[in-house]
């Protein structure tokens, strides 16, 4: 098993540290860190990988529903305007028309590979709620007529499938705005404990998996004293493990505790395929969180 880096490519935002759980550890360079970090994140990653392969958790990931992608598809050609798009990066909805008031308890999910999945299906208020969630009266908004039940691609963790989605009417849009229906399956239990021990941050969320597999873009995140973040990859046959951490750590008195998440791209030797996408320091699966509509909210 060999390790790489891969390095940061684009600045997304700049954050309290407070506000992303991590306090002092995720400083610029605390003593705090380096006196309890005795474990090297390349041994972390292989115990990661050792605890994940052919184990339990790695049957239920396989088996299961886990969107790797976005779960919303807007309107064909787009949204038009500077008003529409800002009311939907705000989720500023207003509902005009009626929303269906049944459905069917659960939908199929399948797989462009072979293979299909029961899942529960969120009901169509259920779905809006989640889509408007920012309304501010007297700000540009986007107005709901209506909503039937459809289809739609989504990219998942077993490849894309087609999956049940709400379909919902846009006023001013010939083709409507989709949004997936079917609940994600509950994650498994991790077969391995977060790390305590091990330099380097949490992974923020995944961002993409290229279209051939090859690559994987990730949020990472790196303080204000640093060169910004790198991510170590460990590749086997069931599992890809990320260690998030930083380049070229300085200390010093004009050091805050403010961080940044940044973009990465990891290069893989093969394709992603089914493998599980891990993080180093959370033995977790790395979740896929949208910059902008409902996050998939992997139960």
């Amino acid at each position: 098993m060999r390790i790489r880096s891969s390095r940061s490519v684009s600045l997304l935002v700049a954050v309290p540290l407070a506000a992303t759980g991590l306090g002092t550890v995720a400083g610029c360079g605390s003593q705090q860190e380096a006196s309890v970090s005795t474990q090297a994140p390349a041994d972390r990653a292989r115990q990661v990988a050792a605890a994940w392969d052919g184990s339990p958790a790695a049957a239920a990931w396989r088996a299961g529903y886990y969107p790797v992608g976005e779960v919303m598809q807007l309107p064909q050609g787009g949204l038009r305007g500077k008003n529409d798009k800002h009311a939907y990066e705000d989720q500023s909805f207003v509902l005009q028309g009626t929303l269906p008031a049944t459905r069917p308890k659960n939908g199929r999910v399948a797989w462009a590979g072979g293979g299909s999945l029961t899942r529960p299906l969120l009901a169509a208020d259920e779905s809006y709620e989640t889509l408007a969630g920012g309304h501010v009266d007297g700000k540009p908004h986007l107005t709901v007529t209506g909503a039937k039940l459809g289809e739609m691609r989504v990219a998942t963790s077993r490849g894309p499938a087609v999956v049940p989605a709400w379909l919902f009417t846009l006023d001013g849009y010939d083709s409507p705005l989709k949004q997936a229906a079917v609940m994600p399956s509950k994650l498994p239990r991790p077969p391995i404990k977060r790390a305590s021990d091990v330099p380097g941050y949490p992974l923020n969320r995944l961002v993409q998996i290229s279209a051939d597999g090859r690559s994987v873009t990730v949020v990472a995140l790196h303080g204000v004293c640093d060169d910004g973040p790198v991510v170590d990859v460990l590749e086997t046959p069931d599992s890809v493990v990320l260690s998030a951490s930083v380049k070229d750590r300085k200390d010093g008195d004009t050091c805050t505790k403010q961080g940044k998440l940044q973009e990465v791209t990891v290069q893989l030797d093969r394709p992603a395929g089914d493998r599980v996408l891990l993080d180093g320091v959370t033995g977790r699966p790395v979740p896929f969180k949208p910059p902008h509509g409902p996050s998939p909210s992997w139960s």
